[in-house]
């Protein structure tokens, strides 16, 4: 593959990857304030029982778990683009960041599918299959699968992919200097933080949409090359016969 095909190659799964990963964050982030209306874990069993007693909000906790899958997806999308964009500017990737990018991206989506349908599975049941109202003790216990899958393992994956992933950027020389300290501080975060406040799942969209921003500098920069112009054939130069 040419320069200029390269660069055009790099430019289009960026700016896919950049598309994918804001969408990614706002379906995120309004999953999240939908399911938020969920008793949380601390609360008490009355809040429990009058919250699945006849709640209104339990329609926004089943639109919010509707939600997820295609948060999920749009960042399945984001993922493989930025790994079409790191495969075209670094052919020969450390194996192990690139390898644990694809693990970790992977596990995030997984378990944040299983944590969220726990969280809202009561709901759900209650509000579309019209179940009778589950005891408190036991919404309490899908509540705490549903925040132990999210906040302790989901929540380390897309560290690990954060971290994974401003590494190899920074390789490529997508990321300078100051937003990848930032990129390293929030991959961190996720992957120390000890906490199930739901606002501190925020982190990863906002790691995203850092990423995503300069996702589109390098398209725009890689559409604004000049093509390469092509070589003028060489004469040969005939000796003089005299």
């Amino acid at each position: 593959m040419t320069a200029p095909d390269n660069a055009a190659a790099s430019a289009a799964a960026a700016r896919i990857a950049a598309i994918s990963g804001l969408v990614f964050a706002v379906l995120f982030v309004v999953a999240l304030v939908l399911m938020h209306r969920a008793p949380k874990l601390a609360d008490p069993d009355a809040t429990y029982a009058a919250f699945y007693a006849g709640g209104g909000d339990q329609l926004f906790v089943a639109i919010g778990l509707y939600l997820v899958p295609f948060a999920g997806i749009a960042f399945l999308w984001h993922m493989t683009a930025m790994r079409d964009v790191l495969d075209t500017l670094t052919p020969t990737p450390t194996a192990m960041a690139h390898g644990l990018n694809l693990l970790a991206g992977v596990i995030f989506v997984i378990l944040l599918f299983a944590g969220t349908a726990a969280v809202g599975a009561v709901a759900f049941g209650i509000y579309f299959g019209h179940t009778p109202a589950e005891d408190p003790a036991a919404a309490r216990a899908f509540t705490g699968l549903g925040y132990g899958l999210v906040f302790i393992f989901a929540v380390r994956g897309a560290g690990m992919f954060a971290l994974t992933t401003t590494t190899l950027l920074r390789t490529a020389k997508v990321l300078p200097t100051i937003p990848a300290v930032v990129a390293y501080l929030l991959a961190a975060f996720l992957l120390l933080a000890v906490t199930n406040n739901p606002a501190a799942l925020l982190v990863f969209p906002a790691w995203v949409v850092l990423i995503s921003v300069f996702l589109l500098r390098h398209a725009a920069a890689s559409r604004s090359l000049p093509a390469a112009l092509p070589t003028p054939p060489t004469r040969i130069r005939r000796s003089d016969p005299s």
